[in-house]
C-alpha cells in the first residue's frame, strides 16, 4: 500500500463542536468597542454589509472562512479570513458571488493570501458564470510582503485581468467602493460593469493624498481627488452616487434585478428526504482512521431515499460509483469503499485503497457522467492506489491514470468532499484541487497530505538511519524522531491547515453535506455546460 491511516482517534461529534466554535468566533472576531468605533464613522460591518446584500433568510454558501488562520505572525498575526470574506448567496433568487473586504481587518490591506482568495472567488464566478458584487473598503497592498504580491501571474495583477475576462463572458460585475480603493486596485471597480460610490466614504485613486503630494507638489484632500461627487460629476467613472452604504447596497441589489440567467438545465426532481437522517453520520463514521465502514451507510444520510442506482456493483468495489438524487438534483456519486471488499478473482482489497478493477471503472462512470451531463460529486477517504508486484503487473498505473484523465478533462461540474484521509495519487484520482473541482470541501476529521503520519515517520527514520550508519540512533532517539514526524504531519494534514491556505474551499459541518451539495449545483447550474467532451488519449 501507499500510505498507512493515523492511528489516533477522532470523535466526529467533537470535531463538529470544534468547528461550530471556531467559524463562530472567525465571523465575529470584534470586540462591541471595535463595532462601536466602525458605526461612529457611519460604516457597517462585513456581516451587516452582507446581511442587507443577500435575500433575507437565503441560503449561504462561504468560501475560505480560515484563509490566512494562523499565518503572518512576524506582523502581529490576526488577519481574520484573510481580510476579505467571499460568500455565494442569492441576490433577487440568483446564485451570486460578493467579494468584500474587511477594513476593520489591518485596514483591509492585501495581503499574499488575501490576492489568493479574491482570484478563488473569481474562478469560482468565472467557472460557474455566477454575478459578482464587489465590497470595496481597502487601503492597497500590504507594502512590506510587496513582492509576494505584486510582479507574479497569480499576484494582484491578475484580479484585474479576471475582471476583464469576466466581462468579455458576460458576467456581470458591480463594484460598491465604501472606503479607500488605492493604486492599482482602482482598477477593479472601474474594470466592473457598474460601479456604486458611497459620498463621503469612498475613494477612487491611483495615488492618494500625500503622494500626490510626494510626487508633483499638489496638495489636495481626499474628496476632491477621488471622492463619489467628483467621479459621478466631473469624470465620470461613477456611475452611482450613494448618500449612505444602505443605500449602496439598494442600489446593487435593484441592478441585481435585471442580471439575465444562462444556465446549464441540470435535471431536478421533487426531493425526497434521505433514507436515514444526516445525524447517523454520526455514529456511521468511525472514531479510529483504521476502521472499516460501509460508504453506502454514509449515502443514505446524503442522498434522497430510494434514488441510487449503483453502477458495476460487483465490479472494482473498491470504489462506489453510481447515479442519485440530492435535494432532487441528478448527481453521480464516486466514493471509496472502506470496508473489506473482494475483486472478481476473489483477492481481498483493504478498505480506503484504489485497486485497479476500482480504477478503471470509475474511469468508465466518469465518461458516462459526461455523456448525460450530470454533476459528479466525490467523497474521498482514499489512502492511495495499491502497490507492489501484482498491482504493476495487473496494470495499476495505466488504469489510474485512464482515471486522472477522465477527471482532467470532465466537462460537467465536479465537487469534493474529503470526509477523512486525502493521500498521495488518491487525492488526484479523485479530484483533489490540482485537478480543478468547480468546489472542493472537507468535513473536520480530514487529513490531507502525501502519506499518513506513521508511514512517513517510518519512511523517513529508515532515511535517517541510513544516513546516520557510522553514528546509530538509539532506540530513544527513534522513538523521539517518530513522534517529531508524526506531531509534524498531524499539524500539516489538519483540515484547518488546509483551510488556512486555501486547499479546500471550506470546512463544514457533516450533517450539512446534503444541504451544501445541492446549493454548489444549484450554483453550477448558472453556467452553460461546454459542447463537447474528449478525453485524449490514454492506454486502454
Amino acid at each position: 500500500m501507499t500510505t498507512t491511516a493515523e492511528k489516533k482517534p477522532t470523535d466526529l461529534a467533537s470535531a463538529c463542536a470544534e468547528l461550530a466554535s471556531r467559524l463562530a468566533k472567525n465571523s465575529m472576531p470584534f470586540t462591541e468597542e471595535q463595532l462601536e468605533r466602525q458605526h461612529g464613522k457611519e460604516k457597517l460591518s462585513i456581516a451587516e454589509r452582507l446581511d442587507l446584500l443577500f435575500d433575507q433568510g437565503s441560503w449561504r454558501v462561504e468560501v475560505g472562512a480560515f484563509a490566512a488562520e494562523d499565518m503572518y505572525q512576524e506582523f502581529g498575526g490576526g488577519i481574520h479570513s484573510a481580510g476579505c470574506r467571499a460568500v455565494i448567496g442569492l441576490v433577487h433568487q440568483k446564485p451570486t458571488m460578493v467579494l468584500a473586504n474587511d477594513s476593520m481587518v489591518k485596514a483591509g490591506a492585501w495581503f499574499p493570501m488575501t490576492i489568493k482568495k479574491m482570484l478563488r472567488a473569481q474562478e469560482i464566478a468565472m467557472e460557474n458564470h455566477l454575478p459578482t458584487i464587489y465590497l470595496v473598503d481597502s487601503a492597497g497592498v500590504f507594502l512590506p510582503l510587496q513582492e509576494e504580491i505584486f510582479p507574479d501571474k497569480e499576484h494582484a495583477g491578475r484580479i484585474f485581468y479576471n475582471n476583464s475576462i469576466m466581462s468579455a463572458r458576460g458576467i456581470p460585475q458591480v463594484a460598491v467602493v465604501m472606503g479607500p480603493c488605492v493604486a492599482g486596485g482602482a482598477y477593479l471597480p472601474v474594470l466592473s460593469d457598474e460601479l456604486i460610490i458611497v459620498n463621503g466614504a469612498g475613494n477612487v485613486f491611483l495615488a492618494g493624498p500625500f503622494l500626490v503630494e510626494a510626487a508633483i507638489g499638489e496638495k489636495v484632500d481626499a474628496e476632491s481627488l477621488g471622492g463619489a461627487d467628483m467621479h459621478c460629476q466631473v469624470s465620470g467613472t461613477g456611475d452611482y452616487n450613494a448618500g449612505t452604504e444602505q443605500e449602496a447596497l439598494t442600489t446593487a441589489r435593484d441592478i441585481a434585478r435585471s442580471w439575465r440567467r444562462k444556465s446549464a438545465d441540470f435535471l431536478r426532481d421533487p426531493w425526497k428526504m434521505p433514507k436515514r437522517p444526516a445525524e447517523d453520520i454520526l455514529k456511521i463514521f468511525p472514531a479510529s482512521r483504521q476502521a472499516a465502514y460501509d460508504s453506502r451507510q454514509l449515502l443514505d444520510c446524503i442522498i434522497d431515499e430510494d434514488s441510487f442506482l449503483e453502477y458495476k456493483e460487483e465490479y472494482g468495489q473498491s470504489l462506489v460509483c453510481g447515479t442519485a438524487r440530492i435535494d432532487g438534483w441528478h448527481v453521480g456519486i464516486v466514493a471509496n469503499q472502506r470496508n473489506l471488499v473482494r475483486s472478481g478473482t476473489g483477492e481481498v482489497q483493504i478498505g480506503g485503497v484504489i485497486y485497479s478493477d476500482g480504477a478503471d471503472k470509475a474511469a468508465r462512470f466518469i465518461l458516462n457522467c459526461n455523456q448525460k451531463g450530470l454533476p459528479i460529486v466525490y467523497l474521498q477517504d482514499v489512502t492511495g492506489f495499491m502497490v507492489g508486484t501484482r498491482s504493476e503487473r495487473g496494470g495499476i498505473i495505466k488504469d489510474g491514470a485512464k482515471l486522472v484523465n477522465a477527471v482532467s478533462n470532465s466537462r460537467v461540474p465536479q465537487i469534493t468532499i474529503v470526509v477523512g484521509n486525502s493521500n498521495g495519487a488518491g487525492n488526484y484520482a479523485l479530484c483533489g484541487r490540482a485537478y480543478g473541482p468547480r468546489f472542493t470541501y472537507a468535513w473536520p476529521t480530514a487529513r490531507i497530505s502525501v502519506m499518513g503520519g506513521e508511514q512517513a515517520g517510518k519512511t523517513l527514520l529508515s532515511l535517517e538511519k541510513q544516513r546516520r550508519k557510522k553514528n546509530p540512533m538509539t532506540p530513544d532517539e527513534e522513538q523521539e524522531f517518530l513522534e517529531k514526524t508524526r506531531k509534524h504531519y498531524e499539524d500539516h494534514s489538519s483540515p484547518y491547515h488546509a483551510a488556512s491556505r486555501l486547499w479546500i474551499d471550506g470546512i463544514i459541518d457533516p450533517r450539512e453535506t446534503r444541504d451544501l451539495i445541492s446549493r454548489l449545483v444549484k450554483s453550477a447550474n448558472e453556467a452553460p455546460l461546454a459542447e463537447s467532451f474528449n478525453t485524449g488519449v490514454f492506454q486502454v
